[in-house]
């Protein structure tokens, strides 16, 4: 079953989490008409080299013209409009960019195997838990419909300052014309009737004119309201998710609900600062004795000014946060001199601003850092906000082309810094811009989370631990300061980000075996951890007992094993990967002989062994566990290839596959089938010949068990068996009999 196809089978509220990624930048139609192609692609490699990019658009473009021609003879009007426009949107929009759209459909794709892998998690963690809070979502209703109420109270409060204006024409009109009358015109009664008729209207025009302040002081009020508590925690709570999604977790929406939300606010302050400029031009034309304009005027207009710089400095945000293509899914850590993106929003989208703004980039601008490193960016520095590179149209700037340079120190000045510290390094990426809007001028500054700078790609694993600690621990977008003295994390939430970085880059989260052995692992064995707190130092610094390594180092390295050269298996849930040595024992001791297990050592970094159990002859079991391969030698045969054609030599020297079933009780080539590099009856024959006169040859892994001995030897030795030999045994002779040929 295809991806898309098992992401279509999901429960409604994953479906949500689904539609919040797709978008005109890559719409969802091409993801589903294209389900299969788009697939079997290497998106993620193509993010990286721009030629193959270029390859994959092209071909993506081919594919769309393809159903194009299909809907066509259809007649379907309406998907032939769309692939239409969105053909013109790959070829104006990715033409001189190909990566960008393969940086897309990359990280599409692995955001669909996250929320596939966490709707098989029976359990939400407590992080997951309180990001989907039900007030939270509460609270997001009630603030779009308070918004709402307040543009319309303004709306209606235009109405009132037009009819005052109306009024006082009225009155201008009646009271010019007594002006104008002969003095002897003056005193008849019927004048001093309009005199009384004029006195009257102003009594009105007095009453309205409090009444419009009023109704703009109320406005005024249920904005500073809003902004104070509704709105500010609805910007915290979005930037908190922003953090959690950055280190793994579920993908963080709300922006464009919190844009509708700023915009309506700013367009209902700038309606607010109108009627009191008309206000202002009413008082010129008349005013009298206890005019109520003058004297609140100037302080409902402070008051909308000040409403107004705050809601401008607060709409000023980091969208997405600084990050090298060349590592997706390792935010906020960059390397010296290679590119990295960032994108900044402003959250009040008015048409006057588009191309208005120019935003500038700086590092570590007015901070001190915990080192004497000091950078600079080089690149594209400057650049101006619009609304055209945006697929949603908002006011937005992206700057692709940012690289930082380590400035030159005094000598020496690196000498003191321990293995740990230039990982523990945070910096600040600030950017700040000016606001010139209807005669008010605003300065904007916002800054990226914090970012570690490392020199060389062996520093990444480490850097990214920093930012999985910081960024879990606080919610403090500026605490450059924080690995002076970093605080402990609670060990429930830890495992949770653990198994977001197995669901975010490999696809498949941890369930809740997996993580207990974690658990055991860090804290010792039978440990409580609801409310356990892991220090620093434990999951970094510290070498886990026995052993030349950390957890963390251990950790990545079979993240980056998995990545590399078992991730269908992985994916397919078939490696147990998390279990110890006692553990696995229990469970394959009431297992039919040849059950095996895969489980990755716990001894050797970025190793994966397997244990299967057997029967002695007189009844005892047996348990055998080949020695870890590791990336080396994976590289040279595909670990599926291995669990097919692995054999071991027992004392009477004939061969045989040990291996079955998968535990529990999975034929082992119904689990693994599919990802043989080939069958055995598709290799090549005798005749086929191979390169310059050569028949190509297969290996195969085997292992020797002495009689005095529960543990295979080495693996290592992969004897030479070509294909055809192969085919020809099998073709003629009974497996016992190519036992004995291969020994």
């Amino acid at each position: 079953m295809s991806q898309w196809s098992q992401v279509q089978q999901l429960e409604i509220k994953f479906l949500e989490q689904v539609d919040q990624f797709y978008d005109d930048n890559f719409p969802m139609e091409i993801r589903h008409l294209l389900a299969q192609w788009i697939e079997s692609q290497d998106w993620e490699a193509a993010a990286n080299n721009e030629a193959m990019a270029m390859i994959l658009l092209q071909n993506l473009i081919i594919q769309v013209d393809d159903q194009l021609d299909r809907v066509s003879q259809e007649k379907n009007l309406l998907l032939i409009h769309n692939l239409k426009r969105v053909k013109k949107l790959l070829q104006g929009k990715y033409h001189g960019n190909p990566m960008h759209i393969a940086v897309i459909i990359s990280n599409c794709l692995r955001e669909e195997r996250r929320i596939l892998a966490a709707a098989s998690m029976p359990v939400q963690g407590p992080l997951e838990k309180s990001l989907q809070n039900s007030v939270v979502s509460e609270r997001q209703r009630n603030v779009e419909h308070k918004v709402s109420a307040i543009k319309n109270s303004a709306q209606m409060t235009d109405q009132d300052v037009k009819y005052l204006e109306d009024l006082q024409e009225e009155f201008d009109f009646r009271y010019k014309t007594i002006q104008s009358l002969e003095q002897n015109d003056k005193n008849s009664t019927l004048i001093k009737q309009e005199m009384l008729a004029l006195q009257a209207m102003l009594n009105s025009l007095d009453y309205k004119r409090k009444e419009v302040l009023s109704k703009i002081g109320r406005v005024i009020h249920e904005i500073d309201m809003l902004m104070s508590n509704m709105l500010t925690e609805e910007l915290l709570d979005w930037k908190r998710r922003q953090q959690i999604a950055c280190i793994g977790g579920p993908l963080h929406g709300g922006l464009d609900q919190l844009q509708n939300c700023f915009t309506l606010l700013a367009e209902s302050l700038f309606q607010v600062r109108r009627q009191l400029e008309k206000l202002d031009e009413l008082l010129t034309r008349l005013t009298y004795d206890g005019d109520p304009i003058p004297v609140q005027r100037p302080q409902l207009l402070e008051k909308v000014n000040f409403l107004l710089y705050n809601l401008f400095r607060n709409s000023f945000v980091v969208e997405r946060q600084p990050c090298m293509p060349t590592h997706p899914q390792r935010p906020m850590v960059l390397k010296t001199l290679i590119q990295f993106t960032v994108k900044l929003r402003l959250l009040i989208k008015l048409p006057e601003l588009n191309y208005q703004i120019r935003v500038k980039a700086t590092i570590d601008k007015n901070v001190s850092t915990v080192s004497n490193r000091r950078f600079v960016l080089c690149g594209t520095h400057v650049k101006a906000m619009n609304m055209d590179e945006s697929a949603n149209g908002s006011l937005s700037v992206e700057f692709r082309h940012l690289q930082p340079k380590e400035m030159k120190t005094s000598a020496g000045s690196k000498g003191n810094e321990g293995p740990h510290m230039v990982t523990e390094e945070l910096h600040s990426i600030s950017f700040e811009t000016q606001v010139c809007l209807y005669g008010l001028t605003i300065n904007l500054e916002t800054s990226s989370l914090p970012v570690v700078m490392i020199s060389n790609v062996s520093q990444l694993p480490n850097a990214w631990a920093s930012i999985i600690w910081y960024n879990l621990s606080t919610n403090d977008p500026q605490n450059l300061s924080f690995f002076n003295n970093p605080p402990a994390a609670t060990l429930s939430q830890l495992l949770e980000v653990l198994s977001w970085q197995f669901s975010s880059y490999v696809g498949r989260g941890l369930n809740s075996e997996q993580l207990n052995m974690l658990a055991e692992k860090l804290m010792g064995q039978q440990v409580s951890y609801n409310d356990y707190q892991l220090s620093w130092a434990k999951f970094c610094k510290e070498h886990l007992p026995g052993k030349s390594f950390t957890f963390w180092v251990w950790l990545e390295a079979i993240l980056d094993l998995i990545k590399k050269h078992i991730l269908p298996l992985w994916i397919d849930g078939y490696v147990m990967g998390f279990v110890s040595k006692e553990k696995e024992r229990i469970l394959l001791k009431d297992k039919t002989p040849g059950t095996f297990l895969l489980r990755f050592s716990e001894s050797n970094l970025g190793g994966i062994t397997f244990t299967w159990v057997d029967q002695l002859e007189n009844g005892d079991v047996t348990f055998h566990s080949v020695e870890p391969y590791n990336k080396g030698r994976l590289a040279a045969l595909p670990f599926a290839d291995i669990l097919r054609d692995y054999k071991v030599i027992m004392a009477d020297n004939v061969p045989e596959n040990p291996l079955k079933y998968l535990y529990p009780d999975i034929p082992k080539d119904k689990a693994f089938g599919k990802h043989y590099s080939c069958q055995p009856n598709e290799v090549s024959k005798p005749s086929d010949g191979g390169g310059k006169g050569y028949v190509p040859s297969v290996f195969i892994p085997v292992s020797k068990i002495l009689n005095d001995s529960t543990e295979p030897h080495s693996p290592s030795d992969l004897l030479p068996m070509s294909p055809s030999v192969y085919a020809v045994l099998r073709e003629h002779l009974s497996p016992t009999a190519i036992e004995t040929a291969v020994s």
